[in-house]
């Protein structure tokens, strides 16, 4: 099988184009879309059998934990518990954007879309397919990269198809992805006064801890 591939303009994505990638989410599809740095594979993240399909085609460890796209900050409070002070300053200076936080899951999110570790990785990505997509869809939807595990990130869509378009049925072409940078991933799970730095990449670390330190 050969992966779809859809054309979507990526600064005003066609109303008709998301509706038919929501349709492809909600059937339990493996969608590969473009963000504003790598392209990802996104998928609904309570349908525990997408989710599995993404361990399976990246060949990814089952205890790492998926990250979210979502569409705005309200999204977050929906879907984590014991957000702080911490969590508001830094969403609040770097979102939309190329900044991961890790905190703890709400109940909301089924345990085994945390990787089984009660926490969830969340961003408000600065690209317009994939909040258009989960604005329609109503919920988050994943957003690990695009490619094989311990292969390179693709930041075009034919990338993707080389790596992976025999493994997923729609690859999302919204030109090339806005950074070739990853995104710089911040855990805030460790409890009040606790942050760690899990990756710098397109934020550096120093914006961090000025943000942090209000």
């Amino acid at each position: 099988m050969s992966a779809e591939i859809l054309r979507v303009h990526p600064d005003e994505p066609q109303a008709e184009r998301i509706a038919y990638i929501v349709s492809c989410l909600r059937k339990g599809d493996v969608v590969a879309l473009p963000t504003d740095t790598f392209y990802g594979l996104a998928v609904d993240p309570v349908n525990l059998h997408a989710v599995e399909q993404i361990y399976q085609i990246k060949s990814r460890q089952k205890n790492k934990p998926l990250s979210l796209l979502i569409a705005n900050v309200s999204q977050a409070y929906e879907l984590a518990r014991d957000i702080d002070d911490r969590f508001d300053r830094l969403v609040e200076r770097f979102w939309p954007g190329p900044l991961t936080v890790i905190v703890r899951a709400g109940s909301k999110l089924p345990l085994r879309s945390t990787g089984d570790t009660g926490n969830v990785a969340l961003r408000v990505p600065d690209a317009a397919i994939p909040r258009a997509v989960v604005e329609a869809f109503g919920l988050p939807i994943t957003a690990t990269s695009a490619n094989l595990q311990n292969a390179s990130e693709c930041t075009h869509a034919a990338c993707v198809r080389d790596q992976i378009g025999d493994r997923i049925p729609l690859i999302v072409d919204g030109g090339p992805s806005g950074r070739s940078q990853p995104t710089t991933i911040v855990d805030l799970s460790g409890g009040p006064g606790h942050w760690n730095i899990l990756r710098e990449g397109a934020i550096p670390t120093h914006e961090i801890v000025m943000a942090l330190q209000g």
